[in-house]
């Protein structure tokens, strides 16, 4: 049975600091794709951060963020303890959501990341509130 369990999330003034963790179990990790979604109130689910792993290529690893988080947002993954965490900085109000993880089988292109419909597994998600 697949599981992603995220923590890490909580209540925190604009201009501070999260950093949200995801634990993969039930799968191999190393054949998945990861990202982070969030759904604000009345929102639909934006993609958030995604990374990669193909063991083949030079870099094993490739980040992709969403043009609001970019520069603020790290998303790292460790596949020797099945995670992928998600470091925030620099948090705005806007930022406030529900954020889940999700994993995507195989080596998905940049529009398969970026689609929530096309990530096999989900969290339960981990609310994320920013006060101004």
């Amino acid at each position: 049975q697949v599981q992603l369990v995220e923590s890490g999330g909580g209540l925190v003034q604009a201009g501070g600091s999260l950093r949200l963790s995801c634990a993969a179990s039930g799968l191999t990790f190393g054949s998945y794709a990861m990202g982070w979604f969030r759904q604000g109130p009345g929102n639909e689910r934006e993609f958030v951060a995604a990374i990669t792993w193909n063991p083949f290529a030079y870099r094993h690893a490739l980040p992709y963020y969403a043009d609001s988080v970019k520069g603020r947002f790290t998303i790292s993954r460790d596949n020797a303890k099945n995670t992928v965490d998600l470091q925030m900085n620099s948090l705005k109000p806007e930022d406030t959501a529900v954020y889940y993880c999700a994993a995507e089988r195989g080596f998905p292109n940049l529009e398969a990341l970026l689609a929530p419909d096309k990530y096999d597994y989900w969290g339960q998600g981990t609310q994320v509130t920013v006060s101004s």
